[in-house]
């Protein structure tokens, strides 16, 4: 009786006091919400959302195809169904899905069915991978909303979620990494982020993308 009466009020003070933390703690923060989207080659579509302020991390990956844990070489290949897909980790307390769907149609060229830019064939066709029914829906409305400011069809087809597979690790960052390539297409001996340059503008994404959308290209220097 005697142990029982002084542990008994002091288990009731910690129970109330550990009550009193928890109501008085700081919000969680709002959880990281994921947009996986396909723009053509996966070096510039990471390189533009990764200046995105709310964006925490893009992974060039691939994603909509048949093969499991595919490698670069198989998807450029042709018969895996594969797009060279970004996944795109963000904030939605800074930056929210459906300005992201904006800045994504106003980065490619959704009227082409074909590729992007220089680049050509099936893994280099845009899409969105819708992974639940409100990002269905926004990429829906930010479709038809591309589609009429440009006056022309847009070919980009919202998909639904699909297994997301990392490229292997020398395509992540290429656009900024500071190794060296032994022997490129634009050079040798270059930086990567050297040669990423040189691609972008030879490939002609920028030129045409500023064709289409002009001023509200986000990402055209």
């Amino acid at each position: 009786m005697f142990r029982n009466s002084i542990f008994k009020p002091a288990i009731l003070t910690l129970a109330i006091t550990l009550g009193v933390v928890m109501q008085n703690r700081p919000a969680a923060a709002a959880e990281t919400e994921v947009l996986t989207v396909a723009g053509g080659c996966f070096w510039c579509v990471e390189a533009d959302f990764e200046s995105v302020k709310g964006v925490k991390e893009a992974v060039s990956g691939f994603a909509g195809g048949r093969t499991k844990n595919p490698t670069y070489k198989e998807v450029t290949g042709g018969n895996t169904g594969h797009y060279e897909a970004v996944q795109i980790q963000f904030d939605p307390a800074v930056v929210s899905r459906d300005t992201l769907l904006d800045l994504f149609f106003r980065s490619v060229d959704p009227t082409d069915a074909g590729g992007q830019f220089c680049d050509r064939g099936e893994s280099y066709r845009t899409a969105i991978f819708a992974s639940n029914a409100a990002q269905k829906s926004a990429a829906e409305a930010a479709k038809a909303e591309a589609q009429a400011a440009l006056g022309t069809q847009i070919v980009t087809p919202i998909l639904g979620d699909a297994p997301f597979y990392p490229a292997e690790d020398y395509h992540q960052d290429y656009y900024k990494s500071s190794e060296r390539l032994a022997f490129s297409s634009v050079g040798v001996a270059v930086k990567k982020s050297v040669a990423y340059k040189r691609y972008r503008s030879g490939c002609g994404r920028d030129a045409r993308v500023k064709q289409l959308w002009g001023s509200a290209a986000p990402f055209v220097k």
